[in-house]
C-alpha cells in the first residue's frame, strides 16, 4: 500500500535528513569531474604516455556516467531507491579506491570507467528521492540544496586537484571519496527508509538500453572529440556524431512504441511544461558548461596563468550562485518559477555581454566580477528550472522524467563544451598567425590579442546559445502549477515507492 502524497509545506526533520543524505552522496560525484582536469601532465609524466592517452581517464569517466544514467530510472523502480543508492556509492568507493592503486595507464582508465558508472546514477537516484518526498509544495527548496555540489564543483575541484597534487601524490585524487562516500554510505543506512515497495516483475527494457546508453556514449564521445581540437570532417567524430544521434532516434521510435515500458518515458515530452525546462536546461547548460571550459583556458593561454590560478579565477562563478541558490529555493515554491527563470537569465546573459568586452588589458577584478554576476543568475535558474520539471507530473513519471532530464543535462554539456571549442578554434585559425598562437613561445603583443580576440567573438556565439534559452522560459506557466491530491495513477500498484519522508518519519 502506498502513502499519499504529502501536502506539507514545510521541510520536517524527516525530509531534512533526507537532503543531507543526498548532498552528502553527490558532492565528491560531483567535484571528481573537475578535480583531475588539473592532472593531466602530471599523470602523463607519471605513466609516461601521450596526452591523448591520458585524456581517457577523463573521457572514460565521462562516457560511462552518461551509460550508466539511462539504467537509473528502472533500478529505482525494481530495486528500491535505497538499495541503489548504496549500491551505486559502493560501486563508486570501490572504483576510487582502485584508481587510487592503478600501476598503468591502461588499469587507471579501466578504473575511471567503474569509477564514473557509479557515480552516473548517484544524483538521478537522489533527485528522484527528493522529488518523491517533497511534493510540489517544497520542491524549490529541496532542489536548490542538491544544486549546492553542482555550485562547489567549478570552485573547488581544480583548487582541491591542484593542493594535492602540489603536497601529496596524485593517487590521493582518489582515496580523498572514500572516507566521505563511507560517511555517506552510513548516513543512508541509518537515515532512509527500507525499500518496502518494489516492482519486482518490472522488466528490464533490454533494446532500449542497446540504443539509448551506446547512443548517448557515442555522442558525447563524438563531441568531446570535436571541442578537444580534432576537425568535425574526421572521420572518427563525424561517424560517432552521426551514430548516435542514429541510435538516439532509433531509441525514440522504440520507446514510442514501448510507452511506460521504455528505459525512459519520451511520451513525457507531451507535458508542454516539461518539454519547455528540457529545452531550456539543454540551451542554457549548453551555454554554461562552453563558458566554463573556455574561461581556464583564456586565462592560460592570453594571460599566461597557471592551471591552480585559472582555476581560481573562475571560482567566483559558483560562489555567486552559491549566493542565490538557497534564496531561490524558497522563492521558488512560494512564486513561480518562470518568474524566477526569466529573472535570472537577462542577468546571465548581462554577464556573457560583459565577457564579450574584455580583452588582454582588462583587470582581474573587473573579469571575477563579471563572473560572479553570471553566478548570481545561474543560482536563480537551476533550482527554479529542476522545481519546474515536475511540477506537472505524477509521482510514478518521476524516475523516468529524472532520467530524462539527467539525458538532456549530460548531452548538453558535452553538446556546449564541443561547440564553443569549435568556435574559438576556428576563430583563431582565421587570424594571423592561425592556429600556431596557441603553441607559439614567443607572444608578441599581436599574438596575445589575436587570442583574446578570438575569446570575445566565442563570446557572442555562446551570448546567441544562450538566449535562445528565454523562448521555452516564456512557455512555463505564468503561476506555480501544484497537484494538490494524488491521481489514481499515484495510488495504483504502478507507484512503486513510498512517500520517502513519511518513511523516515516511521523509523522515527
Amino acid at each position: 500500500m502506498t502513502q499519499p502524497r504529502t501536502t506539507s509545506t514545510e521541510l520536517d526533520p524527516a525530509l531534512r535528513k533526507l537532503v543531507i543524505v543526498v548532498v552528502l552522496g553527490a558532492v565528491m560525484t560531483i567535484l571528481d569531474t573537475t578535480i583531475t582536469s588539473v592532472a593531466v601532465n602530471t599523470l602523463g609524466t607519471r605513466f609516461h604516455t601521450s596526452l591523448s592517452a591520458i585524456q581517457w581517464v577523463l573521457t572514460g569517466y565521462t562516457l560511462a556516467l552518461s551509460a550508466s544514467i539511462p539504467l537509473s530510472g528502472w533500478a529505482i523502480v525494481r530495486f528500491g531507491p535505497k538499495t541503489m543508492w548504496i549500491g551505486s556509492l559502493l560501486l563508486f568507493i570501490t572504483g576510487s579506491v582502485l584508481c587510487g592503486t592503478a600501476w598503468n595507464i591502461t588499469s587507471l582508465i579501466t578504473f575511471r570507467v567503474l569509477q564514473g558508472f557509479g557515480a552516473g546514477m548517484i544524483l538521478p537516484i537522489g533527485q528522484t528521492m527528493l522529488a518523491r518526498a517533497a511534493g510540489p509544495a517544497r520542491m524549490g527548496r529541496v532542489m536548490s540544496a542538491v544544486a549546492v555540489p553542482a555550485m562547489l564543483a567549478p570552485v573547488l575541484g581544480p583548487t582541491v586537484g591542484g593542493l594535492i597534487l602540489g603536497h601529496l601524490s596524485w593517487r590521493w585524487m582518489f582515496y580523498i571519496n572514500v572516507p566521505l562516500c563511507a560517511i555517506a554510505v552510513l548516513a543512508a543506512i541509518r537515515l532512509l527508509p527500507s525499500d518496502e515497495v518494489r516492482d519486482r516483475d518490472s522488466r528490464l527494457d533490454i533494446l532500449g538500453l542497446v540504443l539509448l546508453s551506446p547512443g548517448l556514449g557515442v555522442l558525447v564521445y563524438g563531441t568531446a572529440q570535436a571541442g578537444s581540437g580534432t576537425s568535425l570532417t574526421d572521420i572518427r567524430v563525424a561517424a560517432s556524431l552521426l551514430t548516435g544521434v542514429a541510435l538516439i532516434a532509433c531509441y525514440v521510435l522504440h520507446a514510442r512504441r514501448k510507452g511506460d515500458a521504455a528505459l525512459v518515458d519520451v511520451r513525457l515530452l507531451r507535458d508542454r511544461n516539461f518539454a519547455a525546462v528540457n529545452v531550456l536546461v539543454f540551451a542554457y547548460i549548453g551555454t554554461l558548461s562552453g563558458l566554463t571550459a573556455l574561461l581556464p583556458l583564456y586565462f592560460q593561454t592570453v594571460n599566461a596563468d597557471s592551471p591552480l590560478r585559472s582555476g581560481a579565477m573562475v571560482a567566483p562563478l559558483g560562489l555567486g550562485a552559491m549566493a542565490t541558490t538557497l534564496i531561490t529555493g524558497k522563492l521558488t515554491d512560494k512564486h513561480s518559477p518562470r518568474l524566477l527563470i526569466l529573472t535570472g537569465l537577462p542577468v546571465v546573459l548581462l554577464g556573457i555581454l560583459g565577457l564579450t568586452q574584455i580583452g588582454p588589458d582588462t583587470s582581474n577584478a573587473l573579469v571575477m566580477a563579471t563572473l560572479f554576476v553570471i553566478g548570481l543568475g545561474h543560482g536563480t535558474i537551476m533550482p527554479a528550472a529542476m522545481s519546474a520539471s515536475y511540477q506537472t507530473l505524477q509521482r510514478s513519471e518521476i524516475p523516468s522524467a529524472t532520467t530524462a532530464t539527467n539525458v538532456s543535462l549530460r548531452a548538453a554539456n558535452s553538446f556546449g563544451v564541443a561547440a564553443l571549442l569549435v568556435l574559438v578554434q576556428r576563430n583563431i585559425e582565421h587570424r594571423p598567425p592561425g592556429s600556431e598562437a596557441f603553441t607559439r613561445t614567443d607572444r608578441t603583443e599581436e599574438v596575445t590579442h589575436t587570442l583574446a580576440h578570438a575569446f570575445t567573438q566565442t563570446y557572442w556565439w555562446a551570448l546567441a546559445i544562450g538566449a535562445v534559452a528565454v523562448v521555452p522560459a516564456l512557455l512555463l506557466p505564468r503561476k506555480s502549477t501544484r497537484v494538490s491530491a494524488p491521481t489514481p495513477d499515484d495510488t495504483d500498484g504502478r507507484d512503486n515507492l513510498p512517500a520517502i519522508n513519511s518513511g523516515i518519519a516511521n523509523k522515527r
